[in-house]
């Protein structure tokens, strides 16, 4: 019995033995209890009703929980969503179930037409998916997954299977969206960033041309409120430039949204850094893989550093020029190994500064400025806190030496996860829940800190800088 099994069920009268260090227990059980709720038999739904469907960063982020629970979970939920990769490398960003009713979420699949539209680009035939991509935090998923369990690991050949496609994924981005020509991926479309509602996105959004509102109808707003929502204008752009895209073959570089993405961008750096060391455990050399971080980080230092905000800022490709924004995108670089100890003491300096507010007027990280003109505390991701930002800010935190706001982040994410009931966003001020409850990647994320326990030598990210616990 797998330990999910341990947590979701308990015959009568008989109470599961738990460690008394760990953090209250019923969060423990309530995680996993949402986990297998949305667990479809071989992935994981972000949620039942709002988010039918398997989500690409989801996946990677529950994978990363669930290894605790049960790795042969984890590894077949990052296992389904690479089995539906692109010819072209690409990983779609949603992988559709083809037992939920096609008015259950919109994009549908019959609006993408993937296997059709998608066919020069070597969409596959066998399921049907999206066109666009998310961020690519897919390797740093595998490595810790296989790091939870790797003798498990090797017999099943998790690593050896995984390793080409990750490689064709990362081929894909670099050689394909470095729309800007300065070394950097470039996102052709705001849910791409995953970010989908951020203000940074209100410029280059303007260029667009908005789809008439009867020719869609958005199921987003049967589960949620609409002022948690995206407005019906901003939607209406949205689905534009996927039509666009998908009517072009989802052939890139043709539209008139590409931004890179400080977020985007980090992730990727951090997942060639897993995939260094992927190679090496296969017996082959990862130098190759950690030299393209350490030119991805150079890159991403000169073109989206801006030393006046304290942070990373967008650059709308299409206009040449920054966006003036302040988003949480423009911190996760936090993250990353090799950034440069002033830019790193820079940015935890505006983390906790009154743009953020991070251990002064706010528990959680908000995804946009406070002090901006576009902030809204419950607009999706125009303000709300988010779990999994906050899961990289705290990692990103702990590994540039800010071990006491490290753990102060991590016990205002496990503390407002349980009593959101594991929402999918939460008011910054307030941590009111927003969006919908149950949501995959916080309780999942909240599963990751509850087992990385800040006294060890458990931090997911030194794994990619040099603390290999496999």
């Amino acid at each position: 019995m797998d330990r999910i099994a341990q947590l979701t069920t308990r015959p009568p009268g008989r109470e599961i033995a738990y460690d008394p260090a760990a953090a209250p227990p019923s969060l423990q059980v309530r995680a996993a209890q949402v986990l297998e709720g949305n667990w479809t038999g071989r992935s994981t739904v972000p949620s039942r009703g709002l988010y039918p469907h398997q989500w690409s960063w989801d996946s990677a982020f529950i994978a990363i929980g669930l290894r605790h629970l049960s790795p042969l979970r984890a590894q077949t939920e990052l296992e389904t969503l690479l089995a539906a990769q692109w010819g072209d490398g690409r990983i779609p960003h949603i992988v559709f179930n083809p037992s939920v009713p096609l008015d259950a979420y919109f994009p549908s699949p019959d609006f993408w037409r993937s296997s059709a539209a998608g066919r020069a680009a070597g969409a596959p035939r066998t399921v049907q998916t999206s066109g666009i991509v998310q961020p690519p935090v897919h390797a740093l998923a595998v490595w810790l997954v296989h790091l939870a369990d790797p003798g498990l690991s090797r017999a099943r050949g998790f690593l050896r299977r995984a390793y080409p496609r990750l490689a064709a994924w990362h081929r894909y981005l670099v050689a394909r969206r470095d729309l800007g020509g300065g070394g950097l991926v470039s996102v052709v479309h705001p849910w791409e960033q995953g970010m989908d509602n951020s203000p940074c996105w209100d410029r280059p959004l303007s260029r667009v041309t908005p789809a008439p509102a009867r020719s869609f109808r958005r199921a987003d707003l049967d589960h949620g409120a609409p002022e948690d929502r995206p407005t019906d204008l901003d939607y209406g752009r949205y689905v534009r430039l996927a039509a666009d895209y998908r009517d072009g073959g989802y052939a890139d570089g043709q539209g008139e949204f590409a931004v890179e993405d400080p977020a985007f961008n980090a992730l990727l750096i951090a997942s060639e850094h897993a995939l260094a060391r992927i190679a090496g455990e296969l017996g082959a050399s990862g130098r190759e893989r950690a030299a393209r971080a350490e030119r991805l980080t150079a890159a991403l230092v000169e073109r989206l550093w801006d030393p006046a905000a304290g942070m990373f800022l967008c650059r709308d490709v299409r206009a040449g020029e920054p966006i003036p924004e302040r988003g949480v995108s423009g911190l996760i670089p936090l993250l990353l190994p090799g950034l440069p100890r002033d830019l790193a003491a820079t940015l935890v300096r505006t983390v906790c500064g009154p743009h953020f507010g991070l251990g002064g007027t706010t528990r959680l990280v908000p995804s946009y400025d406070l002090l901006g003109e576009a902030f809204d505390a419950h607009r999706y991701w125009r303000g709300p806190a988010w779990f999994n930002t906050n899961w990289l800010l705290e990692r990103g935190l702990r590994l540039h030496g800010e071990r006491g706001r490290a753990d102060a982040l991590r016990k205002g994410i496990l503390h407002t996860a349980g009593a959101s009931g594991f929402a999918e966003y939460v008011d910054p001020y307030t941590a009111q829940a927003c969006g919908t409850t149950g949501f995959g990647w916080t309780a999942a994320l909240a599963l990751d800190l509850l087992h990385d326990r800040p006294s060890g030598d458990r931090n997911g990210l030194t794994a990619i800088k040099g603390g290999d616990r496999g």
